[in-house]
């Protein structure tokens, strides 16, 4: 959504437009209805915007303001990653929209179970922050999941904050897997909860200047194991069918075998993406080792 210049990205926005624009909103309801589903570049009605992410027309506005109201949903998405809007009537399975529809309360217990099923352990703002609930909602539910016994209250040693387990919890809960994790990946998206589970401290450096840049402009921290070992600053180059690994830097507690394991997952990257090799550039100080391992 957008940010709050021009209040459409925020909840008063949404239903603002929402309250104001009913008319203009019902008409697009009734296009989507006609022609079936549709993109905003593919909708031309009310005025154009400036263009680029701010700019959004009132058809993007109206398109939006629609889809967090549940009044439409996501048909597809184009290759350019552009969302195609459809009535969920004609969208949903039927038996999605055969389901009763559940209280706000339970949906919102649901909603923090399985959050807590994806996270085993976790405070309440992790909790809160998947699925971006309110403060005061989070803390009554997770009341009412405890006392159920979907939940169950724990402190962890070195947390500040109580903490509340999945009772279907592994334990001990150990991981294998290797995975090059993108920056929006549940696993690290909440950043608190990221340097709290593995002591890593991951920022999105897209917007700074390049000469003020720690790791890079898109960077995959590498998950080996249990632990965040790597990171690495990657580029598609399709002109010269490289997977070119711009900059590579390993965590204090990395080991000799990071720079094989994050080699292989460099590979099985390049292989998807259609790229027919890797490049390693030297910068950073794990450059040299996984230029070897490549």
């Amino acid at each position: 959504m957008q940010d709050a210049r021009d209040g459409v990205g925020t909840w008063k926005g949404i239903a603002k437009f929402l309250r104001e624009r009913r008319d203009f909103l019902d008409d697009v309801l009734d296009e989507i209805d006609r022609r079936g589903p549709l993109s905003s570049s593919e909708l031309e009605m009310g005025h154009k915007g400036q263009g680029g992410w701010w700019g959004w027309s009132e058809s993007k506005k109206a398109l939006e303001c629609l889809f967090w109201a549940g009044e439409l949903t996501t048909a597809t998405r184009r290759g350019t990653f552009e969302r195609v809007y459809g009535l969920p009537d004609k969208v949903l399975p039927t038996p999605v929209r055969d389901a009763p529809t559940p209280s706000r309360e339970a949906a919102q217990r649901e909603l923090l179970k399985i959050a807590a099923r994806a996270m085993g352990i976790a405070t309440a703002r992790d909790l809160r922050d998947y699925f971006r609930m309110g403060v005061e909602e989070t803390r009554q539910r997770l009341a009412e999941l405890v006392e159920a016994g979907d939940l169950v209250a724990v402190t962890v040693k070195g947390w500040r904050e109580a903490a509340y387990l999945d009772p279907a919890a592994r334990r001990p809960r150990r991981i294998g897997a290797h995975a090059l994790l993108s920056p929006f990946d549940n696993l690290i998206w909440f950043r608190d909860r990221t340097e709290r589970m593995f002591g890593v401290r991951v920022r999105l450096e897209i917007y700074t200047p390049a000469e003020k840049r720690t790791h890079g402009y898109y960077v995959l921290p590498f998950l080996e194991g249990d632990a965040l070992t790597a990171r690495v600053d990657l580029k598609a180059d399709r002109k010269a069918g490289a997977l070119l690994v711009q900059a590579s830097h390993a965590e204090p507690w990395a080991s000799d075998a990071t720079a094989p394991a994050l080699a292989q997952e460099l590979r099985r990257m390049a292989a998807w993406l259609n790229l027919a090799e890797v490049r390693v550039a030297r910068r950073g100080d794990l450059a040299g080792a996984l230029e070897a391992a490549i």
